[in-house]
């Protein structure tokens, strides 16, 4: 007999936040890519054009962590004309040690959320100088309001812009934003007027054009890519890579749909060119900025170790506060009983 914890968004809302320890645990996870013999293969696309959709499927093992997450996230683009999120899923958490299944997590993509933005800031604690203090992002959507947030969780952050292609949003995120934190934003209707004197920038849209471009940038600045999470998604132009220390979550993952692959496309990087990992600036093993005058960029695509961090995170903390549903599910052993 085996025990699952069944969890919802409500209850996983509950006691998961985009916090310090939520910061330090995907931190733990992307330190662990370079120092431990952590298993991650590459993701699973499944592409379904009839119907708008995509889904992606990742996983990883870390040593350390208890358990392992495999997580499904399907995107289905013309929900909203159904009356139904375009994005949900779930994760599936199973035991390292045995392989059985020891929690549902019913997140609707809250978990991924929430590590998506704990990476953009650990990419910032070890990559934007210490005194960083004005922020600008790109995007007015959930990703970019908690991208903002995260960034005030590592750097003592003073003021923030947003741009986005619909102003209405930007002035909408900006406002609530400043009454929920006390900190000044303001919706920026230029982009390029939105990155000068800005000391970390992060991008969070789905562009497949460029939005962002190498002259633009100043040094001092950091800046984080979030949104190309898939071959035809580009924020940044190519040609800051001639301009800024650019650093991935995942190298095989960023030549294949990072913003790497559209620089090795448009010739401004080479296909085997050596690249430091996150996770080896974390661990001490590359470096990042090395000058407070350095151009800093991380390409952030998203990767299972995040997933099985967040995941074995939750479960702990579900544990901890007695949340969830338990079921008891008997064990077929077969031949073996």
């Amino acid at each position: 007999m085996s025990r699952i914890s069944i969890l919802t968004e409500g209850d996983l809302r509950a006691i998961v936040k985009l916090d310090a320890s939520a910061v330090d645990c995907v931190e733990q996870a992307f330190a662990a890519l370079a120092t431990k013999a952590v298993a991650m293969p590459p993701i699973m696309r499944l592409d379904i054009p009839e119907f708008r959709g995509e889904v992606d499927v990742k996983t990883a093992y870390v040593p350390g962590f208890d358990s392992f997450a495999i997580k499904v996230s399907p995107g289905f683009f013309d929900n909203p004309k159904l009356g139904l999120p375009s994005l949900n899923g779930l994760m599936i958490l199973l035991s390292a040690r045995t392989g059985l299944v020891e929690a549902l997590l019913l997140d609707n993509g809250y978990l991924t959320d929430v590590r998506t933005a704990a990476a953009g800031a650990v990419a910032a604690r070890h990559l934007s100088r210490e005194d960083a203090s004005v922020a600008t992002i790109f995007g007015a959507g959930m990703q970019a309001r908690l991208q903002l947030q995260a960034l005030t969780l590592v750097r003592p952050i003073k003021a923030a812009r947003v741009w986005a292609r619909d102003y209405a949003k930007a002035e909408q995120l900006a406002a609530q934003f400043s009454r929920d934190h006390g900190i000044e934003v303001t919706a920026v209707p230029d982009p390029r007027q939105a990155v000068s004197g800005a000391d970390i920038i992060v991008t969070t849209t789905p562009a497949e054009t460029p939005i962002l471009m190498a002259d633009w940038l100043e040094p001092g600045q950091h800046l984080t890519a979030m949104g190309s999470d898939s071959e035809h998604k580009n924020e940044i132009d190519p040609a800051v890579f001639a301009r800024a220390t650019y650093v991935a979550d995942r190298i095989m993952q960023t030549r294949v749909l990072g913003e790497l692959h559209h620089a090795i496309e448009a010739g401004a990087a080479s296909a085997d060119e050596l690249f430091a990992e996150l996770g080896a600036v974390i661990a001490g093993k590359a470096s990042g900025r090395t000058d407070a005058s350095d151009i800093t960029f991380a390409d952030l695509t998203g990767t299972g170790v995040q997933d099985t961090a967040i995941a074995n995170l939750a479960l702990t903390r579900a544990k901890d506060a007695g949340r969830g549903q338990i079921i008891e599910n008997k064990l077929n052993m077969g031949d073996e009983a």
